[in-house]
């Protein structure tokens, strides 16, 4: 079964109105596009700022619901989902975001941070948290620090910790890596691989850096003021770009089309 299927795809915010204007004018972010991922696939989104990449993960997380479309997790229809159905279903999909630090309570030792989706479960399980930590690459008890403890590279690895210790299915990571310096991008994008491999992980990754979502995507759609450029196998559009946009991310990235 598909893991998530995108289905035409359109999301508007609305402007502040005008005197000019009769009616308030919006914002097109996302409009019409389609996608799927398989489970155990690494599908990747890319395109500069602005792009409509961020506000597709928060459709695909359901903090938001688009305007047209539909997305479907393993076939249901998650934002037609009541808040209790829903709540079951989202140990299921995670998310990772940009700053990890940010993502973290700094007043709290970061095993209680990494427990904290368990707690919401209503599940308590100290083994699962220890689990998780030896998962991404840390130790047990490392739970007992604050983030202020560590580097950017490792409290990345707590929130990856975090998101993985519900069992999800689906990984959404919203430029997990741009923060990071060129190395330690490097070792996480290793750690998400093999946390794919070990786990059957599907993950949804969303990157400005063509490079870097070259390194890890099986699939891309490359995206441009909310549009939908280009969507296929990564090796497809990164050997041979029908759109002069992919071209200058490739040329960006180092790489000649």
């Amino acid at each position: 079964m598909t893991l998530l299927t995108a289905h035409n795809l359109t999301r508007r915010y609305p402007l502040p109105r005008t005197k000019l204007l009769g009616k308030a004018p919006f914002l097109t972010a996302v409009s019409n596009v389609s996608f799927e991922i398989n489970p155990g696939e690494t599908f990747g989104v890319v395109g500069e700022s602005g792009s409509g990449k961020s506000t597709l993960a928060r459709m695909a997380m359901a903090f938001e619901a688009p305007d047209d479309g539909t997305i479907l997790f393993e076939g249901q229809d998650i934002h037609a989902l009541n808040a209790p159905d829903l709540r079951r279903l989202r140990p299921d999909f995670q998310m990772i975001f940009q700053d990890p630090f940010s993502s973290l309570d700094p007043r709290r030792k970061v095993g209680w941070s990494i427990a904290e989706p368990l707690r919401a479960m209503g599940i308590t399980a100290p083994d699962r948290v220890a689990e998780s930590f030896e998962q991404v690459g840390l130790h047990a008890a490392d739970g007992d620090k604050y983030p202020h403890e560590f580097s950017g590279g490792q409290r990345q690895r707590i929130a990856i910790a975090r998101a993985i210790i519900t069992r999800p299915k689906l990984l959404i990571a919203d430029e997990a890596v741009s923060a990071l310096d060129v190395s330690v991008q490097a070792q996480i994008l290793n750690l998400l691989m093999d946390l794919q491999d070990s786990l059957g992980l599907g993950i949804l990754f969303i990157s400005h850096d063509l490079a870097v979502v070259a390194s890890i995507c099986d699939t891309l759609l490359v995206m441009q003021h909310g549009k939908p450029l280009e969507y296929g196998p990564a090796v497809d559009i990164l050997q041979n770009p029908s759109h002069t946009y992919t071209r200058s991310l490739l040329t960006a990235a180092g790489d000649k089309p």
